[in-house]
């Protein structure tokens, strides 16, 4: 295994409120041909992390510190025309709502074609080959690449978008909860789905996740994120087996057990004031 990601003390603040701090500190890396899923409740920074290796904040949010590297390259310190030979290209992305992130008045066929033609420069009959040969990689039939988005289900738009964020075999992939808003049986297959295409090219996938049983079931590494800040992190065996903060307990004390027997417990901050009253003033 190759190191593909690495991010090093990334920080992130609103530029109006500098000394707010939205990330705060956060390091991780990933290599290639595995998945580090990162959890944690809303508002912990999961998604500042991953937009931040895409150079996608707002306007009105700032990179104060921070090294992100890239298959060994500085990224952060790119012009945005560099960044968009890399965006698309050799890290693809899939966000949380594929009906927003999906142009409702463009087939689908449409824009999964854009991405090829704009990176690998196809055309013609060998773009729509390619698009129906993603279609069919994803689960979806080839002449779907004629659709509009709200002729399909969520399931399918979502499969849409993983189509479109493979489409040029990237590097490393991120998805920001693919998960969201489907049923069970649908989310299942997605996993599945990432999983499969994951090995078959060899990609590092980062997961954004509030789900401990997706990171049981994907993850080979986990990133546990509170309030801008990793509190842990570790393989997926450790962390789910023996965690070592607080916080992870209370998010693993919410998962359900398969019987139903388990008693689920609300997330009990006593413990940040504990936390605080340790700290030397």
């Amino acid at each position: 295994m190759s190191e593909l990601l690495n991010i090093k003390n990334l920080t992130i603040t609103p530029k109006a409120a500098p000394q707010k701090l939205l990330v705060n500190g956060v390091s991780l890396t990933l290599e290639s041909g595995k998945t580090t899923c990162i959890v944690g409740e809303s508002g912990s920074g999961k998604s500042l992390t991953a937009l931040s290796i895409m150079s996608l904040l707002s306007p009105q949010l700032a990179k104060t510190s921070g090294q992100i590297m890239f298959q060994g390259q500085d990224i952060g310190q790119l012009s945005n025309q560099a960044l968009r030979e890399i965006r698309g290209k050799r890290i693809g992305m899939i966000f949380q709502e594929p009906m927003t992130s999906l142009n409702p008045v463009l087939t689908v066929g449409y824009q999964i074609g854009e991405t090829l033609t704009v990176h690998l420069g196809l055309n013609g009959r060998a773009l729509k080959e390619k698009i129906a040969s993603l279609l069919e990689q994803v689960g979806i039939p080839a002449n779907r690449a004629n659709s509009y988005p709200d002729e399909l289900s969520g399931g399918q738009r979502q499969r849409v978008m993983i189509a479109m964020s493979i489409a040029c075999e990237p590097a490393l992939l991120i998805a920001d909860e693919p998960t969201t808003a489907l049923d069970v049986t649908v989310q299942a297959q997605i996993l599945q789905l990432l999983d499969t295409l994951k090995t078959r090219m060899n990609m590092g996938m980062l997961l954004i996740t509030h789900d401990f049983g997706v990171v049981a079931d994907i993850a080979d590494d986990v990133v546990v994120m509170f309030r801008g800040e990793v509190v842990e992190q570790g393989s997926v065996t450790a962390v789910l087996r023996n965690p070592q903060h607080p916080y992870t307990k209370a998010l693993l004390d919410c998962v359900p057990d398969a019987e139903g027997k388990k008693p689920l417990k609300p997330i009990d901050y006593a413990w940040l004031n504990e936390i605080k009253a340790s700290i030397p003033a």
